[in-house]
């Protein structure tokens, strides 16, 4: 299990740019049943952490002055829209015996005949999974091998995952996951869409002179 340090945070509002500038993270830990606390931790052994557990995977949390090392999920991220640096995390705390539900992410992997031979399109339907399941048992990834997808008529269906018999699958069985799509009909799509963004325009257009010329009559 990943594991992280931190420290407990006295600095709130603006004096938490301190923390920042000092390469430290401000964050807070809430769950079910449990106080909130407000922390900070490392930026680098942060990205550390998320890269190696992501934000479907416990945490083993370690803060300083506490004996009890908690069980945590990365729940929420924010970040600086101009530098894109982490400004404040939550996390939530979790009990061991009790289920959590999260999306998890899907990687594909693999080669699709009919991409690679007939030019079609891979369409990934899904991107996440929401899964549900004990935090010990939640899953990092669940990878999806698109091998199969050797015709235009073929689908991966959320039953055709490969899912751990103890986590259970929220969404529909019979949801596509992935497919792929013919050459021409990407081409029709697309021409649709600049069709019916040129229409708008056009309309938009229409009712702003049909607006001028009202305003003039009325002068």
């Amino acid at each position: 299990m990943t594991k992280l340090s931190a420290k407990i945070r006295e600095e709130e509002g603006r004096r938490t740019n301190s923390l920042r500038e000092s390469g430290r993270i401000p964050g807070i830990i809430y769950g079910h049943k449990i106080k909130n606390v407000s922390i900070d931790v490392d930026y680098k052994e942060f990205q550390k952490v998320l890269r190696a557990a992501g934000e479907s995977s416990l945490i083993e949390l370690t803060i300083e002055g506490e004996k009890e090392k908690r069980l945590v999920l990365v729940h929420d991220l924010q970040k600086n829209p101009v530098s894109d640096k982490f400004i404040h995390i939550d996390f939530f705390e979790t009990s061991a015996k009790e289920e959590v539900e999260l999306s998890v992410p899907l990687i594909f992997e693999g080669t699709s005949l009919a991409v690679k031979d007939l030019g079609g399109t891979l369409v990934r339907n899904i991107q996440e999974l929401d899964v549900k399941a004990l935090p010990q048992d939640l899953p990092h990834e669940i990878k999806v091998s698109i091998d199969g997808l050797n015709t235009f008529e073929d689908r991966i269906l959320v039953k055709d995952l490969k899912v751990p018999a103890n986590v259970k699958v929220m969404a529909e069985a019979d949801e596509i996951v992935a497919s792929v799509t013919e050459p021409e009909k990407v081409e029709e799509e697309l021409a649709t869409e600049i069709k019916e963004n040129v229409e708008d325009v056009e309309k938009v257009e229409k009712e702003k002179k049909e607006t001028e010329v009202v305003e003039d009559e009325s002068k």
